[in-house]
């Protein structure tokens, strides 16, 4: 066979046939290489689960445990439910003491041909900041790349079969001391040079309470500490139980250490002669006395169960209701209410304690606590006004004291109609308060209107005052508030609140009795164990002076307030005023 100068076949039509077909087949092989090859690299090829990866590492900054799931296999969710997936990473998280996940979403590394590298970075409570990578494997999963996952994802520096463990030790506890500064707390048998004043407000440490556990876990406290659950131990906890050394590991190599740091002394405005005084008042019986500063939001000294008990607050929850009225407009201190022995609210009579007959200008109904006036006028207020003033005064709001219970208040479309929102009203229903709030309402009312920032703290109570944020939120208008204080002065004066006169001294306050179970319609039966005893007060009550103390004073199943919480309140008050 010979080819012509240009290379074309001579031979015959067939044979250069055969020639074409075997010429072709090499080239439709590489052809369907090629294909395949395009193939490949469209569904992935090198990339292969960049996406998916890319996605995981997003989701996992933003700790969107749902996306991050989403982007594993089938085979991978089979293995590990979305449930049980989050809650291994949190458990990292959590043992790492972790207050920051960062993971780099740009374009991660390629780590041989089914696995990318993505830098993570941890900022931990306890361990400092903790820079490492995982190695996320990725497999076809139908038409796409996923990621394969396995345990050692949840935590950088992880290996197959490891765990992350940690071992902490907690510091030398913090002192607690009286804004004297003498030793209310201190050393490992929290002992004290004035163990009367400490017996009333430094509580007590025990095993890590279930509703803290999670809280604490966080902030690397090993599970067997003792820690504070109750009073000034309870309130300082953070401060005084400081930072756990110890360290952090994945498997047996240690990735995290800390030095820990002591506790820190913490100076409390807790005064031990006023201490004393008010323990002294409050005796044995089962209630709450507190004492502040409504000025600086300082708290002077508290006995009892000030801050965890929760009441129905009685009369003294009509400093909130007049407050409100007032405010609204819907009432003016000359207005004048008929006398009358109960108010018929929904059709059902709500009678005067003791059935008594009452009314007359706001000022005297006000004085002697009429209720057949101011359930009336708590449903004109109405629910949604009634609520809306208590949250002001601080209801449904946690406090600014750690432990604290939160007073409360029903929604307004929750308390009913308006037998339920006259009983609201006047502290009844389902009206629950602490002694420290109804302390913080008169304190709010002495300050114009103003809440204040109530504290334990002696150094948080100078900074404050050095930045010249003394006060809350404004809860009234200072005429309202002006108005109040003329309404309370009348309780202590020629009212239900006599008791707490002292002489020289004007004193605004508010008398509280609270039932304690259901009364049947005609029923005026006034058994002491049957309620609760309030008072709620301020001192000086003078215009252009500022008043230097605010009581509340609780008193459960002790009778009237005007008789015994009353004068609890007095010698507080007389106390206090020689001292601040």
């Amino acid at each position: 066979m010979t080819a012509d100068a240009h290379g074309h076949g001579t031979g015959p039509p067939s044979d250069r046939r055969d020639r074409v077909v075997r010429r072709a087949l090499p080239i439709a092989a590489l052809a369907l290489i090629a294909f395949v090859a395009g193939a490949v690299v469209g569904s992935g090829g090198s990339d292969a689960g960049r996406g998916a990866v890319t996605a995981y590492a997003k989701a996992w900054s933003g700790g969107d445990w749902a996306t991050m799931h989403s982007e594993l296999t089938a085979d991978a969710r089979r293995r590990v439910a979305l449930l049980p997936f989050v809650n291994l990473n949190r458990a990292a998280l959590a043992t790492a003491t972790a207050s920051e996940t960062s993971v780099r979403t740009g374009r991660p590394e390629k780590d041989g041909d089914h696995a990318w590298r993505v830098p993570v970075t941890v900022r931990t409570r306890a361990f400092g900041t903790i820079r490492g990578s995982v190695v996320v494997p990725v497999e076809q999963d139908g038409d796409a790349v996923k990621v394969a996952w396995v345990p050692r994802l949840v935590f950088p520096g992880l290996q197959d079969g490891q765990r992350l463990t940690r071992t902490t030790t907690m510091p030398a506890r913090g002192a607690i001391l009286a804004r004297d500064g003498s030793p209310l707390a201190q050393g490992p048998a929290r002992t004290s040079t004035i163990p009367d004043v400490a017996a009333q407000v430094v509580g007590t440490l025990d095993a890590i309470p279930p509703a803290r556990a999670q809280e604490l876990a966080a902030l690397g406290v090993p599970p067997d500490a003792k820690v504070g659950v109750s009073g000034l131990e309870r309130i300082f906890d953070p401060q005084l139980g400081g930072i756990p050394s110890g360290v952090l590991r994945a498997g047996p190599t240690v990735i995290g250490r800390s030095p820990g740091r002591p506790g820190s002394d913490v100076r409390t405005t807790i005064d031990p002669a006023l201490e004393r005084v008010t323990a002294t008042a409050l005796g044995a019986r089962y209630g709450g006395a507190v004492a502040l500063n409504p000025r600086s939001g300082e708290i002077y000294a508290f006995a009892g169960v000030p801050f965890s008990i929760l009441q129905p607050p009685g009369s003294t929850f009509k400093m909130i209701t007049t407050a409100g009225a007032l405010d609204a407009g819907i009432a003016k201190p000359g207005d004048t209410f008929p006398y009358a022995s109960k108010a018929i609210l929904s059709g059902v009579p709500l009678a005067n304690a003791g059935g008594e007959v009452c009314g007359g200008t706001l000022a005297n109904a006000f004085a002697v606590s009429c209720n057949s006036v101011f359930a009336p006028l708590g449903a004109k207020l109405g629910a949604a006004g009634l609520v809306k003033t208590a949250e002001r005064f601080g209801f449904n709001q946690p406090s600014a004291i750690p432990g604290v219970a939160e007073s409360s208040i029903p929604q307004a479309d929750q308390i009913g109609d308006d037998l339920a929102v006259g009983s609201s009203a006047i502290g009844q229903g389902r009206v629950q308060a602490t002694t420290l709030e109804m302390a913080q309402v008169a304190a709010t009312i002495a300050n114009g209107g103003r809440l204040p920032r109530l504290t334990l703290s002696l150094a948080e109570a100078r900074r404050l005052d050095r930045r010249g944020v003394r006060f809350g939120a404004r809860a009234i208008k200072p005429k309202t508030a002006r108005e109040m204080r003329d309404l309370m002065l009348g309780v202590v004066r020629y009212g239900t609140g006599t008791a707490a006169q002292i002489t020289g001294v004007p004193v605004a306050g508010k008398t509280g009795t609270a039932e304690l179970r259901s009364r049947q319609p005609g029923d005026t039966s006034t058994n002491p164990q049957d309620t609760d005893a309030w008072f709620a007060a301020f001192a000086p009550a003078q215009k252009g002076r500022r008043a230097r103390i605010a009581v509340g004073v609780m008193l459960v199943g002790a009778g009237a307030g005007g008789d015994t919480a009353a004068p609890v309140a007095h010698d507080i008050l007389a106390a206090a005023l020689q001292r601040h």
